[in-house]
């Protein structure tokens, strides 16, 4: 299990923190610090398409209109924190955020 995000976001330290407490041992993957790999991006894309683009991010919100429209690969390698977070790849399933259904998928609760 994989655990995509930014260190410093809360909702990736509560997963991370969750996931522990279940027993889980995710390898967690800090995009500020590790970057996007080019394999792992293609990896996300593939599991989420163009959903794994925040767009109502504040990083969002600040890209100009000719910035927007760029295809989503070339955003998140540019702009790493535009991923909605955390992604979480696994054999239970892959899912984006931490609410009630990758809850679920994960913790089986």
């Amino acid at each position: 299990m994989r655990v995509i995000g930014i260190k410093t976001c809360s909702t990736c330290r509560q997963a991370m923190k969750d996931l522990a407490a279940d027993g889980k041992d995710p390898v967690f993957i800090d995009l500020r610090k590790d970057g996007f790999a080019d394999a792992l991006l293609g990896e996300v894309l593939a599991a989420f398409g163009d959903t794994a683009v925040n767009r109502a991010s504040a990083t969002w919100r600040g890209l100009d209109e000719a910035e927007r429209s760029r295809p989503p690969q070339e955003l998140l390698a540019d702009y790493p924190a535009l991923l909605k977070r955390p992604a979480i790849l696994a054999e239970t399933g892959n899912t984006l955020g931490w609410k009630d259904d990758a809850r679920a998928a994960h913790l089986g609760k």
